[in-house]
């Protein structure tokens, strides 16, 4: 049987059809820049004073389209971004010294590329303190100038770098003056409701456990240092005791602030918010104490019951922690 012959026109217009088909069945649509934010948050918020050292900023790159977003980060994070920070008045602050130092010297810029997948976001951390002179108390607007392309220096007079740069959300940052210098020199906590100097209290073993309790159920972290001998609970661990002895002041200080972080990032039982707790049983002498308390932590579909014990000891009249133990219980 002879076949049919299709006309030249109908297959002219098949195989257009099918290549304009593939194309778009091939190729995605473009992420736009709309379909691209860029956000900051503070990592760890808390009462920053004008010797506070540092203050973490998050910087994350969050993808909404429907394709592959590419940018290009520095190894030198100065290249990829800035910050803008301004007082209430809108007078910008100076740049850091090392900043401008980084950007003015001659030399090559190395970078990786990121890739940012549909729906997925990147983040990274940098210290306000390393791009704006904070060196006096007040209130200050924050935002972030991010440059996928990074910063070129060479057009930074006529605005190339200005014209390159994403803006991020704003935040606020109020910094305090230098807090007032307690016994033998250390630092008093601020209360950061009120502003007013924390200073522990001549409470019982029982009323200091439920005070750090209270403090950690509401997240105030300056009340729940307050009578954390965190010098003991670093020495739990033999190894990190050997290391925190060897160290000089300095050095004990920067393990005390680490410690710290630790805790505050949930890196420790001590660390975990009940939502009840019941204290059980207290017993002390003149220098020590123990004090016994169920602690309920309610999960999704179901609440662990863990029994803590604080370990307490009397200095100066004032009992602080300095240790504990876990038992858990089970679910209920």
């Amino acid at each position: 049987m002879k076949q049919k012959k299709i006309p030249f026109q109908i297959r002219i217009l098949g195989t257009f059809l099918a290549g304009f088909f593939l194309t778009f069945s091939v190729y995605p649509a473009e992420t736009g820049a709309e379909d691209i934010a860029f956000s900051i948050r503070f990592f760890d918020r808390r009462v920053y004073h004008v010797e506070s050292r540092p203050i973490y900023v998050q910087i994350t790159v969050a993808n909404r389209g429907p394709s592959t977003y590419r940018f290009k980060l520095a190894d030198e994070r100065a290249f990829s971004v800035d910050f803008d920070v301004r007082t209430t008045g809108n007078r910008g602050l100076e740049p850091a010294r090392n900043l401008v130092r980084k950007r003015t010297q001659s030399g090559r810029v190395f970078f990786r590329e990121i890739a940012v997948e549909s729906g997925e976001s990147f983040s990274f951390i940098e210290d306000l303190r390393d791009y704006a002179d904070l060196h006096e108390p007040g209130s200050f607007v924050v935002q972030a100038r991010i440059y996928p392309e990074l910063y070129r220096t060479a057009g930074a007079a006529d605005g190339d770098a200005e014209g390159a740069a994403v803006l991020s959300n704003r935040l606020s940052l109020n910094i305090r003056p230098p807090v007032i210098p307690g016994p033998e020199g250390i630092p008093l906590a601020m209360d950061e409701e009120t502003g007013a100097v924390l200073v522990r209290e001549k409470l019982a073993p029982d009323e200091v456990v439920e005070y750090f309790i209270n403090a950690r159920q509401r997240s105030q972290w300056e009340k729940y240092f307050l009578y954390l001998d965190v010098d003991s609970l670093i020495s739990r661990d033999p190894v990190r005791r050997r290391q925190y002895l060897a160290e000089s002041e300095e050095g004990r200080g920067r393990m005390a602030a680490s410690y710290r972080r630790e805790v505050q990032a949930g890196g420790d039982d001590i660390a975990l918010s009940p939502s009840e707790y019941t204290l059980e049983r207290t017993e002390y002498g003149v220098l020590e104490g123990t004090v016994t308390v169920l602690e309920k932590f309610r999960m999704v579909n179901y609440t662990e019951r863990k029994r803590y014990t604080y370990y307490l000891r009397r200095r100066d009249d004032v009992w602080t922690i300095v240790d504990y133990s876990v038992v858990n219980l089970g679910t209920e």
